[in-house]
């Protein structure tokens, strides 16, 4: 009986030793491809067909090259670019005038240094329906 708890501590041990071991092979790995530059200038996120989707962005600094795989949404806002966020209000009221609604955004985040402006005003059309509150959610109450 001591022979099989010896066993079985020594076998928890090898395996403690080797996974060790494979861990700080994966850290020194990313220590190899990890560049000493810090002050990187990346570029816009380029998408590898139309204006949308996968695609690479650029990075230089100083004599070296980098490019990263990204991905811009097909619904993003062409007009701030994808890389500048925004935190918005609500929508306002229509305008007769106009027939229009407008919305301001503040920024909130700009990704790899992006040249963002601080605020951004948006509009789209009003809408013609008159929204109506629902009486009863389907699939569920009465039966």
């Amino acid at each position: 009986m001591q022979v099989r708890g010896l066993l079985l501590l020594l076998l928890a041990l090898v395996l403690l030793g080797a996974t060790a071991e494979a861990g700080k092979n994966k850290k020194d790995k990313a220590k190899k491809s990890s560049s000493e530059c810090e002050d990187w200038r990346w570029g816009p996120c380029t998408p590898n067909s139309k204006d949308c989707g996968l695609g690479y962005r650029e990075g230089t600094c100083k004599d070296e090259t980098k490019k990263l795989k990204c991905k811009i949404p097909c619904n993003w806002k062409k007009k701030f670019g994808a890389d500048c966020k925004y935190k918005f209000e609500n929508w306002g009221g229509c305008s007769a005038q106009t027939g229009v609604k407008t919305r301001s955004g503040v920024l909130k985040k700009a990704l790899y240094n992006a040249q963002c402006e601080e605020i951004v005003y948006v509009t789209k059309p009003c809408s013609s329906k008159i929204k109506t509150k629902s009486k009863a959610k389907k699939g569920k109450g009465k039966d």
